[in-house]
């Protein structure tokens, strides 16, 4: 009897010690890195939301650049981020760093990188980014490229494309995603004329007619996926979290048009009327949709 009472304690002991550490684990925040790009913090404040609402898990989010971003994930300082731009843009962080992470899932395809030039400049003035050599055309552009951050992969593909077509005379403007914005917008309401440094998906196609301009030699790369990579861990550490991001995907489209209405209203609002509008991806991604 004695022996029976000693074992059952000490199951129970055992027992507790288990669930105080689950129950810890699972109170400790989820820790989300991601860089002021629009897509990433739709998609980033999207999952946080579905996390906390949903799965009952506090979500701490990180907004730094983007090389920090893949350290901290390899380094175990955050459990995720959700804009790995791969095969190409953002080849040289992850390389550095891919056997220190785990690849959850895609959070979308078909994301390109290009430049773009506003739908009022005649295709055949520029088509291509060939037709940036043209002295008219350099003229009008006033020998500008407007660009986005230092350490974006855009900008090192940007730079990488002045080189390649041999456009010595062109200077790449280094800036921010916000004041590539302020320019184009500025240049659209007097019609001006401007290229700059872009990608998809983008609100900004939502605001502006704009249009890619060819790029033959394939300096900015071709079609991208866009993953969620997570350190080392993280499955075995909280796996609803885990599957939970593993199963979210957006087409493009949707995105889009949702990056749109975080602009012409708030980040909290295009959120909530993204999940109102898309109950059965929700369901999906939540694994509800299963039996």
């Amino acid at each position: 009897m004695f022996k029976t009472l000693v074992t059952m304690s000490l199951a129970a002991v055992l027992f507790g010690s288990v669930t105080t550490a689950t129950m810890a684990q699972d109170a400790k925040p989820v820790k989300i890195g991601w860089a002021a790009w629009s897509d990433a913090e739709f998609v980033t404040k999207l999952a946080a939301k579905l996390i906390k609402d949903e799965l009952g898990q506090e979500v701490e989010l990180v907004q730094t650049d983007v090389a920090p971003l893949y350290q901290g994930v390899s380094r175990g300082d955050l459990d995720a981020m959700m804009m790995a731009w791969l095969p190409q843009t953002h080849a040289d962080y992850f390389a550095k760093i891919k056997d220190k992470v785990e690849t959850l899932g895609t959070v979308y395809d078909g994301a390109k990188l290009g430049w773009v030039v506003p739908k009022y400049i005649p295709e055949d003035a520029i088509g291509s980014i060939e037709d940036l050599k043209k002295a008219d055309v350099q003229e009008r552009l006033k020998g500008r490229i407007e660009g986005i951050d230092p350490g974006a992969g855009l900008t090192r593909l940007s730079e990488k494309a002045i080189k390649d077509y041999g456009l010595d005379d062109y200077k790449l403007q280094i800036s921010s995603e916000a004041g590539m914005l302020t320019t184009v917008d500025r240049a659209m309401r007097s019609e001006g004329w401007f290229v700059a440094t872009s990608w998809s998906p983008h609100w900004m196609f939502g605001k502006y007619e704009l249009r890619y301009i060819d790029d033959p030699k394939k300096s900015l790369g071709e079609a991208e996926h866009v993953d969620v990579l997570a350190r080392k861990g993280f499955k075995e550490d909280n796996p609803k979290v885990a599957d939970f991001l593993s199963r979210m995907k957006l087409p493009l489209p949707d995105l889009e048009s949702a990056m749109f209405n975080a602009q012409e209203t708030s980040y909290d609002k295009a959120v909530e009327k993204y999940i109102t509008d898309h109950p059965d991806q929700v369901k999906v991604w939540l694994g509800k949709d299963e039996g």
